[in-house]
């Protein structure tokens, strides 16, 4: 009886969660800290604290992962898996809603309208993403030079998968100096690297399923690392949506509670339907539960640095530069006048100075895109 009340505590606390937790990953973890730490106490901040350092060294959106470990500590296996359904479940449910009435009135001008102002601010939340990343990450030539290498081979048209895992690869042999066949084996990684389940028809169920499930096992960071390692496939290469598309599918992650990641559910749906969203949101998020599950064991060798630890550390360094290739590319879309300028502009200096949180700023992008539309 008491295991099945502290499912049941589980279950509560994180689909209150779901519900509430507007504003990204760090926002979402904020919650987490006060109701699991201060609150009821089940972990200390010690452990929290370092299971948040485990998070950003292992892929899958942050939020999420912090959910299955608190779920764990506090109720084991069973806890993990309720902790992170319940947490997505809300994200799910309402980025599915979207995802149909966006189907329907996608086309009809009032609903195009919304996003005039949005889009130009989503470019200032991630170039603020980017900097807030890059700051803890590039801080010798060495990162640097991988920063500017991999994003201008992004900028070339270089697979962002690809551009994910060989920025790890290199960080870590600039790091083995002394250890050639280390090297070497590295380099049978490579060949790893393959999407065989191209063959499928690319709208098929299967296919969304395997294509996401794919992107959740190298997707690092928030849902806007999420939106430069799909944006290529999603647009050029797939044709499942256009650029607009994808940028009010990722503003519809933006503006919905609980993780980012939920844009999966809205993308998903446009490509087939109602089963197409239930498989893409499974493949998105099942690698995190996972990859927790993997690692819980061996998460303080982790932490003590090593080849793993490396590779993470570079593949960083290469999703900070796919977010600002994403970002310009988004510029060139999004801005196509002085206004939208301006917008994206003060959008920056908000974050940046004021640290305003982004479920306001899409607010106000909201708003002003409808009083553009009816009164001008």
């Amino acid at each position: 009886m008491k295991a099945n009340n502290k499912l049941y505590e589980v279950a509560l606390l994180f689909m209150k969660l779901g519900i509430i937790g507007f504003g990204g990953p760090l926002a979402n973890i904020a919650l987490m800290e006060q109701e699991t730490v201060h609150k009821r106490k089940w972990v200390n901040q010690e452990d929290f604290l370092n299971m948040l350092a485990i998070t950003n060294l292992i892929p899958g959106p942050n939020a999420v992962e912090m959910a299955l470990h608190l779920g764990y500590v506090y109720a084991g296996n069973a806890g993990l898996w309720i902790a992170g359904g319940a947490f997505i479940l809300p994200s799910f449910l309402l980025s599915l809603t979207l995802g149909i009435l966006y189907s329907k009135f996608g086309n009809v001008p009032q609903v195009e309208a919304v996003f005039y102002a949005i889009n130009p601010l989503l470019i200032s939340v991630i170039i603020t993403s980017a900097f807030h990343m890059g700051k803890e990450v590039l801080k010798d030539w060495k990162a640097a030079t991988i920063f500017v290498v991999f994003m201008v081979v992004a900028l070339l048209g270089l697979n962002e998968t690809l551009v994910i895992i060989l920025a790890g690869v290199v960080w870590v042999l600039l790091h083995l100096p002394h250890k050639p066949k280390e090297k070497a084996n590295l380099l049978v990684l490579l060949p790893l690297i393959s999407e065989g389940f191209l063959n499928l028809p690319r709208t098929s169920v299967p296919f969304i399923f395997l294509y996401f499930l794919k992107t959740g096992a190298v997707l690092f960071g928030s849902g806007l690392a999420l939106l430069a390692l799909i944006q290529n496939d999603v647009v050029n290469t797939f044709h499942w949506l256009t650029q607009q598309q994808l940028i009010d599918a990722i503003t519809v992650g933006q503006v919905t509670p609980g993780p980012v990641s939920s844009t999966a559910t809205f993308i998903g749906y446009q490509i087939a339907s109602f089963p197409g969203a239930v498989v893409a949101t499974v493949g998105i998020f099942l690698p995190s539960f996972l990859i927790v599950l993997l690692i819980l064991k061996w998460i303080p060798n982790i932490k003590k640095g090593g080849i793993f630890h490396d590779f993470l550390q570079g593949v960083t360094i290469g999703v900070i530069a796919l977010i600002l290739v994403v970002a310009y590319r988004i510029f060139r879309s999004a801005i196509n006048d002085v206004f939208t300028l301006a917008i994206a502009l003060i959008g920056l200096l908000l974050l940046w100075k004021e640290k305003v949180e982004t479920i306001y700023l899409v607010l106000a992008g909201i708003a002003i895109s409808l009083i553009k539309f009816y009164l001008f």
